[in-house]
């Protein structure tokens, strides 16, 4: 066989309920042109007989089984480890690739691209429910050049969505010179890869949505306001070489200290007196700040969740659906 131009890269774990789909939409369309390289994080599950029975049907996939779970951002640097491709798309164990997505990557590459953001479009885990039609809204596909203004409107305008890793295709070669245990535990390792300095070559946004996101399938929910309060924000902060209006674009530096955020957060039932007291209360602050984020982690979270559902629908009236979605999980698991 030939070396490949794409290595298709996959941490897994437990996911043996939704990774079977993943790779029919993936082996739908795979080309001589593409692996895919899986390492399971010590499944405990079914994964390795799921896998198994597509790894039986085609020698492209190559499937490593961990002795022990690593974490997400050692798992994916395995994968690109053991990837030949001269570009890796970092995907995900849940989510789906549209018909034709492998086609237009692969056209892609032949620009020579850095970096390439492939655009999703977002539903329900159940696919059921169509959330957002592109999670970044343009209508054509972008060149960002290695050139100080354009890299800060790359952090600016993708950021926010490349919080989602299966977005990301990289040049193998580019991660592989850059720095990356430093980043290991910070959840985003594509994240810190891409943007720790610039880009030595433009980085190209694919307009269309290419990926059918499962929203709120995320393995982490359970920590969803240490990783996007501090952990998130923490990261983008650190990078030097970015201005801090592109930044503010993506995240604010201390999202804590902002009232309406905390309260949003306790709406959804992400926000608690036992968060304050972890995260919040050791922070140095002034007292009337204090007392605030704690009253917003005691205030009862039906109203808060009602009053926050009708100003999204009636007031905000800006894409509702990811955020109304947000809010009616919590109102769901209530009954």
């Amino acid at each position: 066989m030939r070396a490949p131009r794409l290595s298709i890269c996959i941490a897994t774990l437990n996911r043996a309920t939704f990774i079977g789909e993943t790779l029919e939409s993936i082996f739908r369309q795979i080309t001589e042109d593409v692996e895919v390289v899986i390492v399971d994080g010590a499944s405990t599950d079914n994964t390795a007989e799921v896998v198994g029975r597509f790894q039986a049907q085609c020698q492209q996939l190559r499937y490593v089984r961990l002795a022990q779970k690593g974490g997400l951002d050692q798992d994916y640097c395995t994968a690109v480890e053991q990837a030949h491709g001269d570009y890796c798309w970092l995907f995900t164990d849940d989510d789906l690739l549209k018909p034709g997505a492998i086609k237009a990557v692969l056209e892609a590459t032949d620009k020579n691209p850095s970096l390439i953001v492939v655009n999703a479009e977002v539903r329900t885990a159940d696919l059921s429910v169509l959330l957002a039609p592109r999670r970044v809204q343009i209508d054509a596909d972008r060149i960002y050049k290695p050139t100080e203004s354009e890299r800060h409107l790359l952090l600016a305008e993708t950021g926010i969505y490349l919080s989602f890793i299966g977005g990301a295709v990289i040049r193998r070669d580019v991660w592989n010179d850059r720095e990356k245990v430093r980043y290991h535990g910070s959840e985003f390792i594509h994240i810190a890869v891409i943007f720790q300095s610039p880009l030595p070559s433009p980085a190209l946004l694919l307009a269309h949505p290419w990926i059918i996101i499962r929203y709120g399938n995320a393995q982490w929910r359970p920590r969803h306001f240490e990783i996007w309060m501090f952990k998130w924000p923490g990261l983008i902060w650190s990078f030097p070489d970015y201005e801090e209006w592109a930044k503010e674009r993506v995240i604010e530096r201390d999202p804590w200290l902002n009232w309406q955020r905390l309260l949003l957060d306790r709406a959804m039932g992400h926000y608690s007196l036992e968060m304050f007291e972890k995260w919040i209360k050791p922070l140095r602050q002034p007292p009337f700040r204090r007392f605030l984020a704690h009253r917003i982690a005691a205030a009862p979270i039906r109203p808060l969740n009602l009053l926050a559902r009708l100003y999204v629908k009636w007031i905000a009236r800006k894409v509702p659906g990811i955020a109304m979605h947000d809010l009616d999980t919590w109102r769901k698991r209530q009954h």
